[in-house]
């Protein structure tokens, strides 16, 4: 292999007679640190009041246009409208006969079918001349104590404000009234369920980040400084992303995303400047020029580090599905924000505060090292960096094997739709879940209802069309029933509905609904002109998963590629980008299994608050991944940052790796403390989705700054020496360079 680019040492007094936009910056903010805390407040205030004032509503919507799922729903709408639409349960139950609560359950259906955005309501007893209704086939159970009115509405109900479901409570008000029990299934009790409050989670992440800044860096003030910067940013970010959902609609989980990430990066963002800031004084800087060199110099790396978040977080945009794209966008959002507070508030509040952010402290003050200036650094990581470097191979190993026995669940992961089975019992769609399961079977919670189109079959074919695909309807495995096919108020539909064996997140119950759509329907009107659909709620959450999980390759590839390229153009070494990608898939990995050995095994889930195993939801890999990818670029860019910045000046590849060792890893730990600590806190959120991101994303920083930052780089460096900076020299003049540690402005 040739041999690496030279190290090439910034001229000091070049940057000193040119000082850079963010050195200009940081002393400006800090100058006039006044003015620019009263901006920001003014910002806080003005995006709250705006949102409340027009800001949109957050809900849920799985449906994919292309889809079968979704074709199948247009055709019924076209052609059926009151059988189109979206199907929401209304459960009764009673230890009572139902049927002695005809009055009161008329009075509820007529009130229903009053209501905006209702396409049809039925009334599950029995109509005088119509059909049966009771029976395992019908809204009324066996024996009479149970039923359900099915609602169509003309979109997901989550979508039709605050101010909808109050209305469906007066509707069914006299069911209650009556001492009737009364739940919401499906779409409609999800609409239904308590608006997140995470405020506690975000008071413990909050209080073990003071207490782990108040360990790792003994001054009182300075540990506040990172949290109240990040929770500004993060304010102003969830404002400006109420502002858009009035124009866009983002799931639900959106605000709870974005407040983790913003959280989580903007104390990381803020304390990799504050510590630098807090040398410089220790060194006898003035607070301003201190705070200008701390912007300078690794707020260059906070720049690059939140524009490798954005960019894996837009790398879900490869998904071409709006519903995963926006949480990307959803998250990306507070990042921006965190990037901008640590650039422009930190620096105002360290240059009101001077020289007083040690002033108080509970032990002896720490920043970056504890050497004077000039000095060698052998500290206790500088030793421990050493100790790797003379036995490198035996901490690689080390680190592989323990990532590859975290990793092992991963290769059991079953994607899927989290049911309202796992949702608490105190919600109401858990509760309609549970009467409908007992009642009328598991399956009954997500009924597919199939579709054939025969508008291109002529009158006289069409009789012998219904049988045939009454035909291959019949004996389908994992089924509880299969109704008759009836025809559409126009006749040009015939529409029946499967109610599956098992609940609407099992494995069979997915395979059922791809067996329908890729053999069943095609054989029922093959040779014929008509076209044939799987549709309803759950048939949409498997197309939805399919799509999912076919590109989830694509964006990996994606992230991979953008972040290799980042990594590549900013240290202008080959093999130091090869070894961040690898690394970061190998941390993902082993996140990856701990969430599915948790969820999907139930290793730990019930003490977590989840009832029983559940599927990995669909689009949480894909989100992970992102995520942290984009997190774990952090750590690395800070790391190699300093790596890099003593390689120019000594050109010593392993005396590079200790001394950036030494001076990050007390940061890189209190940091990843600090994250691990945010995140770990959603885990008490009674949203199963949540829980999910919040361990994974624990556990993959937890990983990431344990196994792969103190074992697997410093070996792998190691073992590169100097080629893990070799570079093509046709390469190099092709690529751009971004300077993350300021070069000069470190050295003025």
């Amino acid at each position: 292999m040739p041999s690496p680019i030279p190290p090439q040492r910034p001229s000091a007094s070049a940057a000193a007679t040119r000082p850079g936009l963010l050195r200009r910056t940081g002393e400006w903010c800090a100058r006039h640190g006044v003015l620019v805390l009263i901006a920001w407040l003014v910002a806080v205030a003005g995006v709250q009041i705006v949102d409340r004032a027009v800001g949109g509503e957050f809900s849920d919507d799985f449906n994919i246009s292309n889809s079968q799922a979704q074709k199948g729903l247009d055709v019924l709408k076209a052609h059926d409208p009151a059988a189109g639409g979206v199907g929401s349960q209304i459960v009764l139950h009673d230890t009572q006969q139902l049927t002695g609560f005809a009055t009161q359950i008329g009075q509820a259906v007529g009130n229903l079918q009053k209501l905006p955005h209702v396409l049809s309501v039925q009334n599950p007893l029995p109509q005088q001349g119509g059909p049966p209704t009771q029976g395992p086939n019908g809204p009324l159970s066996t024996e009479g104590t149970t039923a359900f009115i099915n609602v169509k509405f003309d979109a997901n109900p989550s979508t039709f404000g605050d101010d909808y479901l109050p209305q469906i409570d007066t509707a069914v008000a006299p069911l209650r009234q009556a001492g009737v029990q009364v739940e919401y299934g499906g779409p409609l009790g999800e609409a239904a369920r308590p608006k997140a409050d995470d405020r506690s989670s975000e008071a413990i992440g909050f209080a073990v980040a003071i207490v782990v800044l108040l360990i790792g860096f003994g001054s009182v003030i300075a540990a506040g400084l990172p949290l109240v910067t990040a929770l500004v940013a993060v304010v102003v970010g969830l404002g400006l992303l109420g502002l858009l959902a009035a124009a866009f609609t983002f799931a639900t989980v959106s605000p709870t995303l974005a407040t983790m990430i913003g959280i989580g990066v903007g104390i990381d963002y803020a304390l990799f400047l504050l510590t630098r800031h807090r040398q410089g004084l220790m060194d006898g800087a003035d607070p301003v020029a201190s705070a200008g060199h701390a912007v300078a110099t690794s707020g260059r790396a906070v720049l690059v580090s939140g524009c490798t978040v954005i960019i894996a977080l837009a790398g879900l945009s490869v998904s071409g599905v709006s519903f995963i794209s926006k949480l990307g966008v959803a998250a990306a959002v507070t990042v921006v924000t965190a990037v901008a507070g640590a650039l422009t508030l930190l620096p105002a509040l360290l240059g009101i505060i001077g020289r007083a952010v040690d002033r108080f402290h509970v032990r002896k003050l720490v920043a970056e090292t504890g050497s004077a200036p000039g000095e060698e650094v052998t500290g206790t990581w500088h030793r421990y960096a050493l100790r790797v470097e003379r036995r490198p191979w035996h901490f690689l190993v080390a680190g592989v094997v323990a990532v590859g026995v975290l990793a092992i669940p991963v290769f059991s992961i079953q994607l899927g739709h989290i049911d309202d089975g796992a949702d608490p019992t105190s919600f109401t769609d858990r509760r309609a879940f549970d009467l409908m399961t007992d009642a009328f079977g598991p399956g009954s919670n997500g009924p597919l209802t199939v579709v054939v189109d025969q508008t291109e079959v002529a009158s006289a074919d069409r009789q012998s069309l219904a049988t045939q695909a009454q035909q291959a309807l019949t004996g389908l495995p994992d089924t509880a029933s299969v109704g008759q096919l009836q025809p559409s108020s126009d006749g040009d539909l015939l529409i029946s509905t499967v109610i599956p064996a098992q609940v609407p997140q099992d494995e069979k119950t997915t395979a059922l609904v791809n067996h329908l759509q890729r053999d069943v329907m095609p054989q029922a009107v093959s040779g014929t002109a008509a076209a044939g659909y799987v549709t309803g709620t759950t048939a949409a959450q498997v197309d939805f998963l399919d799509i999912v999980s076919s590109r989830l390759p694509a964006i990996i590839a994606v992230v991979v590629g953008l972040a290799f390229l980042i990594i590549l153009v900013v240290f202008r070494g080959l093999l130091v980008a090869v070894k961040a990608a690898v690394l970061n898939l190998l941390s993902i990995a082993a996140s990856y299994g701990v969430v599915v050995a948790v969820f999907q095994w139930g290793w730990g889930g019930p003490a977590l608050g989840v009832a029983g195993t559940v599927p990995i939801e669909s689009y949480v890999p894909m989100m992970m991944f992102a995520i942290v990818f984009g997190l774990s670029m952090d750590y690395e860019v800070f790391l190699l940052s300093r790596v890099h910045e003593m390689w120019l000046r000594t050109g010593d590849a392993e005396g590079s790796v200790a001394h950036a060792l030494e001076i990050t890893a007390r940061v890189i730990t209190c940091a990843a403390l600090i994250m691990v600590s945010v995140f770990a806190a959603f885990i008490l959120s009674d949203n199963i989705v949540v829980k999910m991101l919040g361990l994974g994303l624990a556990v993959s920083v937890l990983i990431d700054a344990t196994i792969v930052r103190l074992l697997l780089v410093p070996a792998v460096m190691t073992l590169l020496g100097p080629h893990a900076w070799w570079m093509p020299h046709w390469l190099d003049r092709v690529l751009p360079r971004i300077d993350t540690e300021g070069g000069g402005e470190a050295a003025a």
